[in-house]
Formats: structure tokens, sequence, C-alpha cells
């Protein structure tokens, strides 16, 4: 775990959540999958589905999709940075895109969608053997905790100021 990172333990028995997985960088994404659905099944919920997208841009759509009948989701791609603008608009449209979709629905998305200069970067937070991150984990965890404390809250009366 990375210095400062919070350590979060959390119980989601219950909740309906579901992965969404960009297919680029077979051995990363794997990596991040299954850091995802181990911190899933620990935190009580063993079945949940991983759904597959072309690309890490398709995420957001797929979220959107989703989102009305499911209490979390979790969006997983990589994004590695080349030699044209490519990589900033896929970045800064995931990023945009994912954050519409939490806030519009009111369903947390744990953005684990890695932004990285090098594949090696990737690979490091991956939550491969060897790797010093694991941002699949983390971002499961992240919507779950979010779920869990969204429950907790009386949702607002409209006009209430």
């Amino acid at each position: 775990m990375k210095a400062g990172a919070p350590e979060v333990h959390v119980d989601g028995t219950g909740l309906c959540v579901a992965v969404i997985a960009a297919s680029w960088h077979d051995v990363v994404m794997d990596g991040l999958i299954d850091g995802a659905v181990r911190a899933l099944t620990g935190a009580g919920l063993p079945d949940v589905p991983v759904v597959r997208v072309p690309g890490t841009v398709e995420l957001s759509v797929a979220a959107a999709r989703l989102a009305p009948t499911h209490d979390a989701l979790v969006a997983l791609g990589v994004v590695i940075r080349g030699g044209t603008p490519h990589f900033e608009y896929v970045c800064s449209g995931v990023t945009h895109g994912l954050t519409d979709v939490s806030t519009r629905t009111g369903v947390p998305v744990g953005f684990g969608v890695l932004t990285c200069d090098t594949e090696e970067q990737a690979l490091d937070r991956a939550g491969l053997p060897g790797s010093g991150e694991d941002k699949g984990a983390e971002a499961a965890l992240a919507a779950v905790a979010t779920a869990v404390t969204l429950r907790g809250l009386a949702p607002r009366a409209l006009g209430a100021g």
C-alpha cells in the first residue's frame, strides 16, 4: 500500500456491484481485475459480474447503462502515454465521463483507470506479484465503502436549502 493511503475495511454484503473492464493491455488488466474481484470477495461480494468493453473510452457508457441497477461500480482500464495527444483525450474523457455517471446517478464508481507514462508504471500498479500497488483492489474498496456510506445518508428533499 502506498504511503498515506487509507486502509479500507468494509462489509458490502447485500450490495449489487459490477466491475467494468477495458480490454487493452491484457497482463495489466488481468491484474486489475483479479485485485478488484479479490477485494470484493473479501468485502462479502463473492459473485460480482465482470463486464468487458473494448477500450477505456467505453467504460463511461457501460457505467451509465449499469448504474440504475447497481449500488456501486468499479471501472478498470489502462492508458499508456504515446507520442500523440491521444493519451490526454482518453484520460480526460474517461475521467469526466465516469465522474458524470457517478454524480448524475448517485452510484459510486471506483476509479481504477491507470494513466501511466510507461508500461512498467502500469505493471507496478496492477496488483501483480511484485507490483508496488493494487489499484484494482483500491478502486473496488473505494466504491463499496462509498456505497455503504451513502446508504447511511438520508436523501435530501428537493428544494431543501
